[in-house]
């Protein structure tokens, strides 16, 4: 849509410019915004940006503006995810700039080797409107509810749940391939940097927690089958005693627009609604031959999550401010 000729990979000479922009940034990753970015909603660009591990960040220049923009990417993944931008676009700014970024990300992206960029943004910021224009489709709304660390701990019911191992992996596809509608598979599964929790009375897998842990907070994805309604508030309540920092950081979980029966253990639990969020995807072109912009790469250990990468069987078995009490719409995509 726009010349891309003005924007590049990040260079160490233009680290005195992230460093004045990164004060204005809007993260776009809730998982890595809210265990590692600092204010969470409103965090800086991550500190590893200049030493990334599978973190690509761009830097655009147009008539005078300049726009930086990150997505991470590692070649096990099918896709990537848009980390952050900075500044973040206001009300009244032209938003010529940030198509432009957003442009620009989704071909080096695609550069890569991913089929698809996500991004994950409020739906009350104008960025919103602007990755529609860019060509991003909203496949899932999503709330991120909010827990003070615990002071004392939850009443779980006498379940527990044992952490995931290889063995698992087949049985955690298995479920998250029957309860993630099957148009968003491709994108609505857990990062390969994920630990997870596994539950099930002895048959196949009944519930399966992901989460990360950081500096500022932890981050749950429950994946729970329907049948387990009755038991949800007990399997996160088990889940967040068996994480440690869950007792000294703030904890929030991701419900996607499909989970909504998911809201009454959120409530029950003392859980409080904190960012509604639309999950952005744009699907790349396979194959993409354009300039590619040459990213700023350390090469690092990092661990997998086998679960993520499988093929998810057919048919197997931020932040807008709210005052206390009140309500939030249930998103139903």
């Amino acid at each position: 849509m726009y010349s891309q000729s003005d924007a590049h990979a990040m260079k160490l000479l233009d680290l005195p410019l992230m460093l004045r922009l990164k004060q204005n940034a809007i993260v776009l990753h809730s998982e890595l915004g809210l265990t590692e970015g600092a204010r969470a909603h409103s965090s800086a660009l991550l500190p590893s940006i200049v030493f990334p591990r599978g973190l690509h960040t761009l830097v655009a220049h147009l008539d005078g503006k300049d726009v930086v923009g990150q997505f991470r990417y590692r070649p096990d993944e099918t896709n990537a995810h848009i980390v952050c931008l900075a500044p973040a676009l206001a009300e009244h700014d032209d938003d010529t700039i940030w198509l432009h970024m957003l442009d620009a990300l989704a071909e080096q992206a695609g550069k890569n080797g991913a089929h698809a960029l996500v991004g994950e943004v409020e739906l009350s910021h104008r960025l919103f409107e602007t990755m529609r224009r860019a060509g991003y489709a909203v496949y899932s709304r999503q709330v991120i509810w909010r827990h003070e660390p615990l002071a004392a701990p939850l009443d779980s019911g006498g379940l527990t749940l044992r952490e995931e191992t290889d063995d698992d992996q087949t049985g955690i596809a298995a479920l998250l391939g029957c309860t993630i509608p099957r148009i968003l598979q491709t994108v609505m599964g857990p990062s390969t940097d994920m630990e997870g929790l596994v539950y099930r009375k002895g048959g196949p897998i009944e519930a399966y927690i992901a989460y990360a842990e950081g500096k500022h907070g932890v981050y749950l994805m429950p994946y729970l089958h329907p049948d387990t309604l009755s038991d949800a508030p007990a399997i996160v309540a088990a889940a967040m005693r068996q994480i440690d920092r869950c007792r000294k950081l703030p904890i929030f979980v991701c419900v996607r627009g499909y989970q909504g029966w998911l809201e009454n253990a959120m409530l029950d639990l003392g859980f409080n609604p904190w960012l509604e969020q639309a999950m952005m995807v744009k699907h790349l072109s396979a194959g993409v031959r354009q300039t590619s912009f040459e990213g700023v790469k350390l090469a690092t250990n990092v661990g997998r999550k086998p679960a993520a990468t499988l093929r998810m069987g057919r048919g197997q078995g931020l932040r807008r401010s709210r005052l206390p009490g009140s309500r939030i719409v249930n998103p139903r995509i």
